[in-house]
């Protein structure tokens, strides 16, 4: 049996962020996690880190909420967030009579917004569309859903916390009314690992309700709502453009990098992991965003994906439900250090971990108070350091790895110092270097080559992997890095995720890239196993 004081179910922001107060106050923990990190929504979504202007009219707690962490996370998360700004623009099919309420919201819940004339937008973001009649500016921005995850687990790992991926929670083990540990399966090796512990908090997003009922307690009344997005090969918009109106599908452009997703739909979903996009979802995104920008046709689509948001009230609720989140501490159902928490959004995550672990340290008698809204997730890297390591990295590269690996860069650097061995670059859509892959590889929650990708962004770009994925896997051989999977099986779940999101889009260019995929995939090391002799 492993044991500890705490053990956390969810490696999405809010499992993790619990993880980083917990270990900060001195509290020992542990978090579980059924895939690899940020399996859930935590990395399926817009990539939006929210003013909390969208829900200024319906849910202005959730606005006040979301404008307060928005600014937090631009001081402690500045590696994972893009200052890009955001507009709020009226089309021709929006209400009119909601701009007033919109404004009056704002100013409520603090939110400074202002109105900026046609001829400003216009030359700040040139594809917007000029029957636009209105348009104001607010403090949204960009965040890295995936760096956010892993950087509060390495924050967290340095204050003695601990994790275990692809561990998923099958039993949660009571003894008189009170927690003793959960078994987790190990989707790796397929045993069965006991963990005992004196809490538990349930932060498992849309599976919160399934871990309620493994206690042997009601289940919570928490409805997965599915939402597909879709990513664009362009940034063609600089700043998050929202719809000036009652939120609804399909409204929101957020520029993430080197692309543009938009999205999103709303529709009940039939589990917690119901996560496939589907061409018509695809499409009827595409026909609401032709509104805001009237050429989004011309663009090549990346890909397409969908997760659940964890939604807590009646079924099919959907966007009437509150975006608040929940703490229920279920001593009150008579057990006894048991603690779920759920709802929110990832702009709330480090309220929602602050808040759920307040809650668990009066338990524990721990009096030591949360200072993750003052603390950096990661340490910045000497400029000294920046400057030594552009000798070794493509022109520009340096400080993208830097924001990715953070601290830890120091360590990287120096592996390649120390090495005759060139530093290749094994991504060239997002520069990822062969250094930055040897590194992560080793890391004990790599099992896959799609841990190493949602940590280093490796396929994620034009080629889907079509080319890097093969590079990768080689540069792991050569270097004698073991994964859980032979070579051939590693590259095959790589690229069968990557066609996931392909599927629903495969029209055009992207019908076009996928042949090549599929041809390449084909005619190396005959992977399929077929003979394609004539």
């Amino acid at each position: 049996m492993i044991s500890t004081t705490v053990i956390i179910i969810g490696g999405g922001a809010t499992g993790s962020g619990v993880l980083r107060d917990l270990s900060m106050r001195g509290i020992p923990a542990i978090m579980l996690e059924q895939g690899g990190l940020a399996y859930g929504t935590s990395s399926r979504f817009h990539g939006l880190l929210h003013s909390g202007a969208r829900y200024a009219v319906n849910d202005n707690e959730s606005a006040k909420e979301c404008i307060e962490e928005n600014m937090i996370l631009r001081k402690i998360g500045k590696h994972c967030v893009e200052l890009t700004e955001g507009f709020f623009v009226q089309t021709p099919e929006d209400d009119k009579e909601f701009a007033p309420k919109w404004l009056e919201g704002c100013k409520s819940a603090g939110i400074k917004t202002e109105e900026i004339s046609l001829e400003e937008a216009f030359k700040l973001e040139p594809n917007l569309s000029r029957d636009i009649s209105k348009v104001y500016k607010v403090p949204d921005s960009c965040i890295d859903g995936f760096r956010l995850v892993w950087q509060n687990a390495m924050s967290a790992r340095k204050y003695g916390g601990d994790l275990y991926t692809y561990h998923k929670v099958i039993e949660i083990i009571t003894e008189s009314g009170k927690v003793k540990g959960v078994k987790a399966l190990n989707k790796v090796t397929n045993e069965v690992v006991e963990f005992g512990c004196d809490y538990i908090v349930n932060a498992s997003g849309s599976w919160a309700g399934e871990m309620v009922a493994l206690s042997g307690l009601a289940p919570l009344p928490i409805s997965p709502d599915r939402g597909t997005l879709i990513v664009f090969n362009h940034r063609f918009t600089s700043r998050v453009i929202n719809r000036l109106h009652k939120s609804s599908d399909g409204d929101i452009f957020v520029p993430h990098g080197s692309v543009t997703i938009l999205g999103t739909t709303s529709a009940e979903a039939n589990a917690p992991d119901d996560k496939t996009p589907t061409s018509q979802e695809v499409k009827k995104l595409l026909d609401i965003g032709r509104v805001v920008f009237p050429y989004v046709d011309d663009y090549r689509i990346l890909r397409a994906f969908a997760g659940t948001r964890p939604l807590y009230g009646a079924k099919g609720a959907g966007r009437s439900a509150s975006r608040n989140f929940n703490i229920v501490n279920h001593t009150e159902e008579g057990l006894s250090g048991f603690v779920s928490i759920f709802g929110g959004k990832l702009t709330t995550y480090r309220l929602m971990a602050e808040k759920v672990s307040d809650v668990v340290a009066d338990m524990a008698g721990v009096t030591a108070k949360c200072r993750t809204a003052d603390e950096p997730i990661i340490q910045d890297v000497s400029e000294h350091t920046i400057s030594k390591a552009k000798k070794y990295f493509p022109q520009g590269a340096v400080n993208i790895v830097v924001d990715r690996i953070g601290a830890d860069f120091e360590e990287v650097l120096n592996n390649i110092e120390n090495s005759n061995e060139k530093n290749e670059l094994i991504c060239e859509c997002e520069m990822v270097t062969l250094s930055e892959i040897k590194y992560v590889a080793k890391d004990a929650a790599s099992y896959y080559l799609n841990d190493i990708r949602l940590r280093t962004r490796l396929g994620m770009g034009t080629c889907q992997g079509t080319f890097c994925s093969l590079r990768a896997i080689a540069a792991l051989e050569n270097e004698n890095i073991e994964m859980k999977l032979k070579p051939s099986d590693n590259i095959k779940n790589f690229l069968q995720e990557r066609w996931n999101g392909l599927r629903p889009a495969l029209w055009g260019g992207q019908l076009r890239e996928a042949e090549l995929t599929r041809a390449i995939y084909l005619s190396t090391l005959n992977f399929d196993g077929e003979s394609y002799e004539a």
